[in-house]
């Protein structure tokens, strides 16, 4: 049972243990509330036994008093237990959870975040996990406490007449199966609340961080319009999944409602022929309003736990992704990056790189150009691990990056992308995530040669200045030139630049290129650059166009080639020239 439980559900052995111990409260507290209404048939049937049998019989309220307050005090004990049992180990799979969820997204593969939606994702792990909380809580111990406490109860009404006992239990398996039957359709319903709020979310992200675009171009009306549209579509297909869900349930309940009319039937005909005495009927009459009230709620928990598997399957879907660790101990020769024969393609799509072979030696940068979309992005996230080749291999120092751990091998790298990432912090705080260890005069110093210090002695509060989400309170340039101060701060033997200074103005990046320059000396850097003028002194010029090199060499030897290196740099000294 506890195997099945962690399978199922997808818990802890402790926490299926814990969730078992909660249905068996759960069933002892059922069974316990049901204590009482055995009591008040007993003292209803010593009231009514001089009439029925023409004996007299005295009735000792004081022993029915105590017999109560006795079963009161078990009743809250065992929701004591139960509660205990139940809640704290819901809560508790629900934080092992989420971890569990954060620790596989940090370690999956780039690959997988570029074919989910990040809104997808946050709903797993906030919205999902917080709805298993209520069915670990409620549903799945209601629902196996209820159907426990009822085979309990079954089995004592069979001791006192059978004939009662089916007339009033053979609605029960009869509900279940019409719940279960309409499992499909349930879930379907679900589904397509999930997607089409995930469509909503996403539409509410996108106009909000478009709304300067979306007033510019006077286009707010239609893509409220649209996004209204979004809204509509949710509330449809939740209406919609609560009417699939709802029809099972309220067929259920209708069925049980046929067990209480059984016991009358059948209690009657039995009375008339002198076969059940008034006090088994009396009983089996009020149990029948009683046995099916728990019943009741297990059909509505049987619904919710059907959409809970939905959920439980988009956790695993995330857990249960390939991910190879890799060794964490190595031993690097150099730190010369060697592309050897490399493929590389997007799920099995058309070839992004084709037969790729390089070495980016220490010591030199080596530049990539090319056209938009020739591969130059993605050679940097190879070398990085942040995929792995389909073919070929990627080494470092003459180790194959693929046999080494991703967070492991990351520890050699410092990295400057086109698309700045800050945090909703201090400018000291995101700069200081280049070294958890460095000190604020590290931090000064570094932002000093990045030129940061132009601007943040010009903030409010300098350093301790929150920047905003994603540094929405700084430049675009200004923006660069802190993550260009994080990766001089991390000071790693090896450095990707991807259009690291693409925001910054002419002066700036003349000055920030000379800084960097003079730190980057016995390291391995590679840089992508779309300005010809940012490559003038790179050691070597890998060109790309359409995913494979076609030009190699140092700059001098590429204009000599009059190849497409020398036709963009023509171009963009053309460009230079023209006026508006």
């Amino acid at each position: 049972m506890i195997d099945y439980l962690s399978k199922k559900f997808a818990l802890t052995r402790n926490g299926s243990k814990e969730l078992m111990k909660g249905m068996i409260y759960t069933a002892l507290l059922n069974i316990s509330i049901m204590i009482p209404v055995g009591l008040y048939v007993l003292v209803l049937y010593l009231w009514m036994e001089p009439l029925i049998t023409g004996k007299s019989s005295e009735i000792n309220l004081w022993i029915f008093i105590i017999a109560i307050l006795i079963v009161l005090a078990v009743i809250f004990l065992f929701a004591w237990k139960q509660y205990h049992a139940v809640y704290n180990t819901t809560y508790r799979e629900s934080e092992i959870r989420r971890v569990n969820l954060a620790e596989s997204l940090r370690k999956l593969p780039l690959s997988f975040f570029e074919n989910r939606d990040l809104s997808d994702l946050t709903t797993t792990i906030m919205g999902d996990c917080t709805d298993l909380e209520h069915t670990f809580s409620h549903a799945i111990p209601q629902l196996f406490g209820s159907i426990l406490s009822v085979v309990i109860v079954a089995i004592s009404l069979f001791s006192i007449d059978y004939r009662l006992s089916i007339a009033l239990l053979w609605v029960v398996p009869v509900a279940f199966i019409i719940i279960y039957a309409s499992k499909s359709l349930q879930q379907k319903g679900g589904k397509d609340v999930i997607a089409k709020t995930r469509a909503c979310s996403d539409g509410i992200q996108e106009c909000i961080e478009t709304m300067i675009d979306l007033k510019s171009y006077n286009y707010e009306k239609e893509y409220l319009y649209t996004l209204d549209n979004k809204i509509k579509n949710v509330e449809k297909s939740r209406i919609k999944s609560e009417l699939m869900g709802a029809a099972g349930v309220v067929t259920g309940h209708m069925f049980l409602k046929l067990g209480m009319l059984s016991v009358m039937l059948i209690g009657a005909y039995l009375i008339v022929g002198n076969s059940v005495s008034i006090f088994a009927f009396l009983l089996f009459l009020i149990a029948s309003a009683m046995i099916y009230t728990p019943i009741e709620n297990s059909l509505l928990f049987l619904s919710e736990i059907f959409n809970s598997e939905i959920k439980i399957k988009r956790m695993r879907n995330i857990n249960d992704q390939v991910m190879k660790g890799g060794t964490t101990d190595y031993n690097l020769n150099s730190y010369d990056l060697k592309f050897s024969d490399v493929e590389f393609n997007y799920d099995s799509s058309d070839t992004v790189l084709k037969n790729i072979n390089f070495t980016a030696k220490q010591g030199e940068v080596t530049a990539l150009v090319g056209p938009s979309g020739c591969g130059k992005s993605t050679i940097t996230k190879l070398a990085a691990k942040f995929w792995n080749p389909t073919k070929g291999k990627v080494e470092l120092g003459g180790v194959n990056l693929y046999d080494v751990d991703s967070e492991k091998i990351l520890e050699n790298y410092a990295i400057v992308f086109q698309d700045v990432v800050l945090f909703n912090d201090t400018i000291k705080a995101n700069i200081k995530i280049g070294s958890r260890d460095a000190t604020d005069e590290e931090i000064k110093e570094v932002a000093k040669i990045a030129r940061c210090d132009e601007f943040i002695e010009k903030l409010p509060d300098g350093y301790d200045t929150i920047i905003g989400e994603n540094g929405a309170l700084l430049s675009g340039g200004q923006r660069q030139r802190i993550s260009i101060a994080r990766a001089l701060l991390k000071d790693a033997p090896i450095i990707l630049l991807d259009e690291a200074t693409s925001f910054l103005d002419v002066e700036n990046e003349s000055e920030i290129q000379k800084a960097i320059s003079a730190l980057i000396k016995n390291k391995t850097v590679i840089v992508i650059a779309h300005r010809m003028r940012t490559i003038a002194n790179a050691d070597k010029i890998i060109v790309l166009d359409k995913g494979a090199i076609i030009e190699e060499g140092s700059p001098n030897e590429l204009l000599e080639n009059n190849g497409l290196f020398a036709k963009m740099v023509n171009i963009q000294k053309e460009s230079s020239n023209w006026n508006i």
